[in-house]
């Protein structure tokens, strides 16, 4: 169960903490996990745009990043999976670490070597390249997570998840605008494409990661202190990631299939945005139906132990529920699912309200993405202090509150209109409350796993926290077409506040001062 410490910590012994070499190390890790991401969606944007690919291509590259939102369907097969030779030699999680890293390293490569210039076929193989880094990077943040758990005691979970914050934030910084600062200076500009520019951009990037490989290679493993119940032989591996490519390959060909009747179902339904979306999101679980029908199948086939099928994939969910109970149980993914809903939704289109706001690209740029992220990293270390020093749930609460302020905040700047320093006001409470509830939130959804599914539950956790607020996301500008942004910014405070009676609830549920210790 979630807990803090039985005793609380003194702020000294709080800072202290700071030093310990589980907590530094997920600085290093975090930076390592956070160089891929803007590789695939910003940063290859405009390298895509710089080399005259249409724009509608360009924003297909996004699908590239899917991995990430379904990093938990795999994830068992990263519990499970042994490595051969890399297993026996660095350990479980060390093992998978390693070649994420590596992998990460030739994706990044692969698609600096293409020039998306060259014709049809190059984009293509860039795309191919960029869902492999996708893919990669998820299975790296799989297995940081898993080891992030299984390497300390409770009472370090929230540093280390503020530290992981922080390496993450440094490394989007420097895969973002690093990047484009990297590629202007070696010459490529709007106009004035130039691909050596670019290429030199993304080797180095790649070059980025071999921190992450040496902080990987000098990391203890962490111990495995509840073995498998089941010892299976490598065939009986070979046959269960068989059983996941005929899945993962029946989820492909059916979204991919699918594709030209459910644009032909949109088109004849009058192309409405909220028609569209019900379509496109029956399109999507159809393609899940498939894949797992053909897993089904397999198994019932028996192309695969039936008993391992379970273990791997049933046992995770049932094991949360047996442990927490069918009420405990649903009002923990329900705090999971709508905790961060606020900031998330109102994300989606903060950029735009600053440009609707009369805010220059310059201004923006420097306010969220400078100072946003330096407040962002304080307030995620300061929330790692807070819940080491006064636990987790009080700071759950704390986080809850500051999202509906800073929601609040924004409602005074859409009133105001162009006012640099209440726009600073705005994005400094945003940042802070997001990095300080963060860091709770991390170590929360951590102290539920249980150490036998760190992988496949964590993965779960951590796709649910952001499913629900961006499927609401996505209608944020309808939204504000229709009761304007005031309107909005009120809208998603009032969201805020179910939240706040969850977090109650929760915390008079689970017993946070004596933590269940043989669970972690």
């Amino acid at each position: 169960m979630p807990d803090s410490p039985a005793e609380p910590c003194t702020w000294r012994e709080s800072l202290r903490a700071f030093l310990h070499p589980r907590v530094v190390t997920m600085l290093f890790l975090g930076f390592s996990a956070g160089i891929p991401l803007l590789l695939i969606f910003s940063s290859l944007s405009l390298w895509l745009g710089e080399a005259g690919v249409e724009r509608k291509s360009v924003t297909f590259f996004s699908w590239a990043a899917l991995a990430y939102s379904f990093k938990f369907v795999w994830a068992p097969l990263i519990d499970k999976l042994p490595l051969p030779f890399l297993t026996q030699w660095l350990g479980r999680r060390r093992a998978w670490l390693l070649v994420a890293q590596c992998s990460i390293m030739v994706a990044i490569v692969l698609m600096g070597m293409i020039d998306p210039a060259s014709g049809q076929d190059s984009l293509v193989r860039m795309a191919l390249a960029a869902v492999l880094l996708g893919f990669s990077a998820a299975t790296q943040d799989i297995v940081i997570d898993a080891y992030r758990i299984e390497s300390a005691e409770s009472r370090l979970q929230a540093l280390m998840s503020s530290t992981y914050i922080a390496g993450y934030r440094l490394g989007m910084v420097v895969s973002g605008a690093g990047a484009l600062f990297l590629a202007a200076s070696f010459g490529s500009e709007k106009g004035q494409y130039v691909h050596g520019a670019w290429q030199s951009t993304y080797l180095i990037m790649a070059c980025t990661i071999l921190v992450g490989v040496v902080t990987t290679l000098l990391i203890p493993e962490p111990e495995r202190r509840q073995l498998d119940r089941h010892h299976y032989t490598t065939m009986s591996y070979i046959r269960l990631l068989a059983v996941f490519a005929g899945a993962a390959s029946g989820f492909v060909g059916g979204f991919f299939l699918g594709s030209e009747p459910f644009a032909w179902l949109k088109l004849a339904a009058g192309g409405g945005v909220f028609t569209g979306f019900l379509l496109e999101a029956l399109h999507f679980f159809l393609a899940i139906g498939v894949a797992v029908l053909i897993g089904w199948a397999l198994v019932l086939l028996g192309l695969v132990n039936r008993d391992m099928a379970r273990d791997t994939w049933v046992e995770p969910i049932a094991d949360f529920f047996r442990r927490y109970g069918l009420k405990t149980a649903l009002l923990l993914l329900a705090l999971i699912g709508f905790y961060r809903i606020s900031d998330i939704v109102l994300g989606v289109i903060s950029n735009v309200f600053y440009q609707d706001m009369g805010f220059s690209k310059v201004e923006i740029a420097t306010a969220v993405k400078t100072f946003g992220v330096v407040v962002s990293i304080f307030g995620g270390i300061f929330g790692g202090l807070l819940v080491t020093r006064f636990g987790v749930v009080r700071i759950l609460m704390l986080g809850a509150v500051l999202a509906v302020a800073a929601n609040a905040v924004f409602i005074l700047l859409a009133h105001m209109g162009h006012n640099l320093p209440m726009m600073y006001l705005a994005v400094g409470f945003d940042n802070f409350e997001a990095g300080l509830a963060g860091a709770a939130f991390i170590a929360f959804i951590s102290s539920l796993t249980s150490v036998s599914f760190t992988a496949v539950q964590y993965a779960i956790f951590s796709s649910l926290m952001t499913l629900f607020p961006k499927v609401i996301g996505g209608y944020s500008g309808t939204i504000v077409d229709g009761i304007g942004y005031p309107g909005f910014f009120t809208f998603t405070s009032l969201i805020g506040v179910p939240v706040l009676i969850l977090v109650w609830i929760v915390g008079k549920r689970l017993e946070i001062a004596n933590p269940n210790k043989e669970q972690r």
